[in-house]
């Protein structure tokens, strides 16, 4: 183990040590090795991970596989564990093809893991790349993950990665009345936090069940910080392809709920607004059945008239803006198909209210200021990167 081991650090340091565009060399906490290595060692190994968890070009599982680490079981999250399900899609356990490694569905009815789950792990490690965004479900996973941990005595190690809405702060913070597996924790909608430092602040906060705690260890980045640029290597899920889409999903991710396609079912998703009205624009697409990213799209075969984001500055910051647009030609002519699940995504049915009201963009902001003040000192307590280069 330990001859591949050293094999394996001079490939991963190579890697890492290929700067992109001068940029600053980021090197995340799967990479490290020797930080965690050590604590799977003669230990029952199940790890949290999705197509994202790669590490010098390969799987993280494959690569503790071929170190020797006794990989019982990959627990799964929303996409699966290639990544390939539609939002929302049912997964069903099963094996893993290449490694035989068994495979347990973390999504649907079964969020969080049981006792008979965890009865041949000892430990869970935790790698998935997140997007900085509340209503992204791979942070509650972790959540539920963490809890089972606490209840069951296990160790889990969470393998930090860049967030790449990391640079700020945005969004209501969520009321706990409207908490849901797309809004678990009182935090903005765009959050400002690593996976790592938000495990810090569930834990620290005693939000798990019972205000229980787990025995959490995070392994943290090398070279990032909240300022930096972070261009993911893998798409995080079927319907963010690229780092425009990412950038819009806190803002775009608010018409699910509504009348308004964002492009599910077009090559573009989360890069565009529309729906069946010319009167929208000379701007048009035709959502399509995809298979494994957007079988039943908004307006399936129907050519939508609205808007090309496409163009829109690569750090757009979260903004309401399109929303209230829309929502002031169409709010009389049933604009929200599901209000509960509107209130749920934004945390309250506040904004819902405003929007009705007629409120401006700046107007709404400021009722955000109170909350968003106290987060900031919250958010201080468990940072583990400077907020600057």
């Amino acid at each position: 183990m330990k001859t591949a081991l050293s094999l394996l650090f001079v490939l991963v340091f190579s890697i890492a040590c290929k700067p992109q565009n001068n940029a600053t060399i980021i090197r995340v906490g799967a990479e490290q090795f020797e930080k965690y290595l050590p604590l799977l060692e003669g230990k029952r190994v199940g790890l949290v991970v999705n197509q994202t968890s790669v590490v010098g070009g390969q799987h993280l599982l494959d690569t503790l596989l071929t170190l020797g680490v006794d990989a019982r079981e990959v627990f799964a999250p929303e996409h699966g564990f290639r990544g390939e399900k539609d939002a929302g899609e049912y997964i069903v356990d099963g094996v893993d093809q290449k490694t035989g490694v068994k495979i347990g569905s973390l999504y649907g009815a079964h969020k969080k893991p049981t006792v008979e789950d965890f009865e041949a792990i000892d430990v869970l490690v935790f790698d998935i790349q997140d997007v900085g965004v509340r209503f992204y479900t791979y942070i509650s996973t972790m959540h539920y993950v963490m809890e089972a941990c606490a209840e069951q005595n296990k160790k889990f190690i969470v393998l930090d990665r860049p967030n790449p809405n990391g640079s700020y702060v945005a969004g209501p913070v969520l009321d706990t009345a409207y908490q849901s597996f797309v809004g678990m924790h009182p935090i903005p909608i765009v959050h400002g936090l690593t996976v790592g430092e938000l495990a810090k602040m569930i834990n620290g906060e005693g939000w798990l069940a019972g205000k229980l705690t787990c025995d959490l260890t995070v392994v943290k980045m090398e070279g990032y910080t909240h300022a930096s640029t972070y261009s993911l290597p893998i798409k995080p899920s079927p319907n963010l392809p690229n780092d425009r889409a990412i950038a819009l999903y806190p803002s775009l991710c608010l018409f699910e709920p509504t009348m308004v396609s964002i492009g599910r079912g077009t090559p573009f998703p989360f890069q565009v607004t529309g729906i069946p009205d010319s009167t929208n624009g000379n701007f048009t697409f035709n959502p399509v059945s995809i298979e494994g990213a957007s079988k039943y799209p908004k307006y399936e075969n129907k050519v939508c008239y609205g808007e090309d984001l496409r163009t829109e500055p690569q750090q757009t910051k979260f903004t309401l803006k399109w929303l209230i647009k829309y929502y002031q030609k169409y709010g009389n002519e049933g604009f929200f198909s599901s209000e509960s699940y509107f209130d749920k995504l934004v945390g309250n049915s506040t904004l819902r209210k405003q929007l009705e009201g007629g409120m401006s963009e700046d107007e709404i902001k400021k009722t955000w200021e109170p909350e968003l003040k106290k987060y900031a000192s919250l958010r201080k307590k468990y940072l583990l990167y400077k907020e600057e280069d």
